[in-house]
């Protein structure tokens, strides 16, 4: 899939991973609809990304919100043929912490943004890029999930996270058999540490610890690089049901 043809929905795009989409998109002639929670820095992405861009203020978790917001992004779009699921939530805590067990509510929260609002906006976009005329080999869209290094080794307090990313980790390839008979992808990307606002607010030993960390390059990823291999999966329509660490070689430690 070229860029210029493009009509996509960012989860989470209002800043973060989920922003440096949308810039990538925008900047190569595709059409991107930002869905957020934050109606402020959604509006104000979707302005900086100019008539390319628009904004619907979406809870992820919301069967009847997403489903109405992605027809809304549909229409605007006057079509849609990319989903890129980033919104997500931390959902740090430890199983028994000082407060005593890690409240249930806690553990389901983070699964309910991570994992079923991934499926959630997946599910309900899939529905109508079925419907799309077919590209070349066939292919009517893509959608492209965000887990995390931690699906793989999660760390001290992140029993939530983890399993909540396993979880999108996991869907991937069922997801891909399945919509393959309507020509439409599915691949996940499994970020190590990158340049967020969470790490923005760091300390700044804390953020040199973190880069120390990783074997090479020996810094945080860039938001732009992750951008770039979102690109790299629409431009090859043999990645398909797979899950890609995009992580400098980072293998967390317990803690």
């Amino acid at each position: 899939m070229q860029l210029d043809q493009v009509k996509a929905i960012v989860t989470g795009g209002a800043s973060g991973l989920g922003h440096a989409v949308a810039q990538h998109l925008a900047a190569h002639g595709g059409k991107v609809t930002l869905f957020d929670v934050n109606e402020e820095k959604g509006q104000a992405a979707a302005m900086e990304l100019g008539d390319a861009a628009r904004f619907f203020k979406t809870d992820v978790t919301s069967e009847d919100g997403v489903t109405a917001n992605v027809a809304a992004a549909h229409a605007a779009m006057d079509g849609l043929n990319f989903v890129m699921n980033c919104a997500g939530i931390l959902g740090a805590g430890r199983v028994l912490g000082k407060e005593g067990p890690m409240p249930l509510k806690n553990f389901a929260g983070t699964v309910m943004v991570n994992l079923i609002g991934s499926f959630n906006v997946a599910k309900a976009g899939a529905a109508l890029m079925q419907s799309n005329e077919p590209g070349e080999d066939g292919e009517r869209g893509v959608i492209v999930n965000t887990a995390s290094v931690a699906a793989y080794e999660g760390q001290i307090g992140q029993a939530a996270y983890s399993a909540s990313k396993g979880g999108v980790v996991g869907m991937t390839l069922p997801m891909a058999r399945e919509l393959s008979r309507f020509g439409i992808r599915v691949m996940t990307i499994a970020p190590g540490i990158f340049w967020t606002p969470m790490v923005d607010g760091m300390p700044p030993q804390v953020q040199e610890s973190l880069s120390a960390s990783i074997p090479f390059p020996s810094r945080l990823g860039k938001p732009e690089e992750f951008a770039q291999t979102v690109a790299f999966i629409l431009g090859n329509r043999y990645l398909n049901g797979e899950t890609i660490r995009l992580d400098g070689a980072v293998r967390l430690a317990p803690k």
